[in-house]
């Protein structure tokens, strides 16, 4: 098994939940975050003072799928999230070396 995480754009979110449902996964988790890459921030006017906003608005996208997903959705991901702007986010890849599902203590992929 695999974690899939990515750092997309909120705008994005709908794009790739619609993606990700047309692999037959049906499991996400979404956290709201803020950071800076190569992005960095901008400039905003409040009341005619100038100032700097370093950390831009970005959601955590993430899935655990079977390994011979992992692929496929990194294609989705990156078809559903990508504008071709500095901000698009990043793709990470975790192994996953368990899972179990607490309510019926499936473990593994019957868990996923």
């Amino acid at each position: 098994m695999k974690k899939v995480e990515c750092i997309i754009r909120p705008e994005k979110l709908e794009e790739l939940v619609v993606a990700v449902e047309q692999l037959g996964i049906s499991g996400l988790n979404i956290t709201q975050i803020a950071g800076y890459g190569n992005q960095k921030g901008q400039t905003d006017t409040y009341r005619g003072v100038e100032y700097e906003v370093k950390f831009k608005e970005k959601l955590k996208v993430e899935i655990v799928v079977d390994e011979e997903k992992v692929e496929d959705l990194v294609d989705k991901i990156l078809s559903a999230a990508r504008t071709g702007e500095v901000g698009d986010g990043k793709i990470f890849i975790y192994s996953i070396e368990e899972a179990v599902r607490i309510r019926t203590k499936e473990v593994g992929k019957e868990a996923i």
